[in-house]
């Protein structure tokens, strides 16, 4: 008999991409799809859905229960460049959420949890080349220290009470198929659309930032692959580093001029410059390869020619 998996913020940029994709693997009635908010047309059309604030314990319950759910993906978060807005309301999404499925886990109505956490845990004291996966950790950002503290309580939980919690730290996302949530890598997905519609881009990065960036289908693939992986094979119940490229705007300015030779990129840098400066130029992800045979597909030759082919 297949598992039933509830997705938590599926209508998100990952969310979205990760539903399809398990729906595909698992079957359209096993996964179900759950947000704040109504998704786009593909994914309302391919299976179940259910009106959900993360925030809720018992809403997540009722659903929990009614669909017999074994296993829960949270991908509902603030991200990083809203949460400097909004502070508090950040970190009661972000923090709140994840009591809601650790608990749940904890007595034991489901079995399984994946949680994402993200490169963003750094700070700018962490060592800038080739991101160790134990380091110094000391976030600058609302979002930071939300995932910062994630990643500590989902070790606890696991420790404490042996909840099957499992998390990788996500780079900067790319992807053609669902626009970015309010990250400070969202550049890095709006220079493609405006490449093809105004052959212009204004970064808000500056020349130089160079940061940890994956496309989308790499990291639908890590995501479903340490969920899938063996439990024994896990020695890392926080978050697992994940790499696959780095770069910084003007590298993905000149892969974009190879294909569109008169793009041009001009560069005016607003406050997420600081939220980019205190985060690492590249990951050592090396724990998650050895431990569960990670290894990602697309470098930003091929990202660049799969988002140019499929926007266009």
């Amino acid at each position: 008999m297949a598992k039933n998996i509830l997705i938590i913020g599926a209508c998100g940029q990952i969310g979205t991409e990760l539903t399809l994709a398990l729906r595909e693997k698992y079957g359209n009635d096993h996964v179900i799809a759950s947000d704040i908010r109504e998704g786009g047309e593909s994914l309302m059309a391919s299976g179940p859905f259910e009106s959900l604030d993360a925030t809720q314990y018992s809403a997540i319950e009722d659903v929990v229960m009614h669909y017999e759910i074994e296993e829960v993906y949270l991908m509902a978060a603030m991200l990083s460049a809203t949460a400097e807005k909004f502070p508090m309301r950040a970190w009661n999404l972000n923090m709140n959420s994840l009591f809601n499925v650790l608990n749940l886990a904890k007595e034991g109505k489901i079995s399984k949890v994946f949680w994402p956490s993200s490169i963003a845990v750094f700070g700018p004291n962490t060592p800038k080349e080739n991101t160790s996966q134990n380091t110094i950790m000391e976030p600058s950002t609302v979002y930071g220290i939300s995932k910062q503290s994630g990643e500590r309580w989902c070790e606890y939980y696991f420790k404490k009470y042996g909840v099957d919690v499992r998390s990788v730290r996500y780079p900067g996302l790319i992807s053609w198929k669902t626009l970015p949530g309010g990250g400070t890598t969202d550049y890095a997905v709006e220079i493609y659309h405006e490449a093809i519609k105004n052959k212009r881009y204004t970064s808000f990065l500056q020349k130089g930032t160079k940061l940890p960036m994956m496309f989308m289908e790499d990291a639908i693939k890590a995501t479903m692959a340490i969920m899938e992986a063996p439990t024994e094979h896990l020695n890392i119940r926080s978050s697992y580093n994940l790499a696959a490229m780095s770069f910084a705007p003007e590298e993905i300015a000149s892969s974009i001029t190879a294909e569109i030779p008169d793009f041009i990129i001009d560069y005016e840098p607003d406050f997420r410059q600081e939220i980019a400066d205190s985060w690492p130029s590249s990951i050592d992800d090396s724990q998650a390869r050895k431990d569960w045979g990670w290894e990602p597909s697309f470098d930003l030759k091929n990202t660049t020619k799969e988002m140019l082919t499929n926007l266009n």
